[in-house]
């Protein structure tokens, strides 16, 4: 690996210190033109000036994030959020994202029905699919880590992620996100990355911390944690994926605290190492 040319930069990694229009001018001075945007920054800026800044700087979006939290038992809260996820598909089509990300939603206030909420994310997931074709969207599902399905996702593997697809009976316009955070400790990971094939769509980096201090917030760069990341980098391209190698770190400790310019720097850096 001798170039960035498929260096992609999420904007949650320079989340709190940088605009949208800041992150893509910032992630250019930088020498990547690879980014996933963040949905509330895109909002400050508005559509109009953001696909401005992207093209007078050569970007390319990656993904948008996020659509989906489907998971509501209350009829009204439900709609509310299917209506904002098919603004989030519209809105990513204008931009010219290659996919929206889909994070499914976790459990409603007050419940234990686990079942219940992954069968209302799915009847979620039916009702918008049509709306995402006619767009020109692929949503990607997110498998994350089950730590927090309670709160944040009911769907917590690659193997479930496949079941819901072939359940939905879905083309193109439903596909995979594999993050390496929330993937690395499955020991079923390998046999979900192969049944994948076909259907990545996007592939986040980041680096799980021995002495993390959140289960959420507090990622590695790549190469200061655990995990494999160039073993399971190798997995997903061998089952198709030719993509982006894309940077997404949540990190209230140390990241988001640091000058984004210095953030940007170091990214490139282990990109160019063996961690990757």
């Amino acid at each position: 690996m001798s170039d960035f040319s498929k260096l992609a930069i999420n904007q949650f990694t320079t989340l709190h210190r940088w605009s949208l229009t800041q992150a893509i001018e910032g992630y250019a001075r930088n020498g990547v033109h690879a980014m996933g945007i963040v949905r509330d920054k895109l909002q400050e800026v508005g559509v109009r000036e953001a696909r401005r800044c992207l093209d007078a700087h050569d970007m390319t979006v990656t993904c948008y994030c996020i659509g989906g939290l489907l998971t509501d038992s209350d009829p009204d809260r439900f709609r509310v959020n299917l209506n904002e996820t098919r603004r989030a598909i519209d809105e990513a089509a204008e931009i010219g994202a290659g996919c929206l990300v889909f994070v499914a939603g976790g459990l409603p206030e007050g419940s234990r029905d686990l079942p219940a909420a992954r069968a209302r994310c799915l009847e979620g997931l039916a009702e918008i699919l049509p709306h995402a074709r006619e767009a020109g969207v692929s949503l990607a599902l997110e498998p994350l880590h089950p730590m927090i399905c309670a709160f944040r996702s009911c769907l917590s593997t690659l193997a479930q992620a496949n079941d819901w697809i072939d359940a939905l009976g879905a083309g193109p316009e439903l596909g995979i996100v594999v993050d390496v955070y929330h993937v690395w400790w499955d020991p079923d990971m390998e046999r979900g990355i192969e049944r994948s094939a076909g259907r990545i769509l996007s592939f986040h980096v980041c680096d799980w911390l021995m002495d993390t201090t959140d289960l959420r917030l507090d990622r590695g760069m790549m190469g200061d944690g655990v995990i494999d990341i160039r073993r399971i980098r190798r997995l997903v391209e061998a089952a198709g994926y030719n993509g982006y190698r894309e940077v997404e770190i949540f990190s209230e400790r140390n990241w988001w605290r640091r000058d984004p310019d210095e953030v940007v720097a170091i990214a490139k850096a282990r990109y160019l190492s063996d961690v990757i």
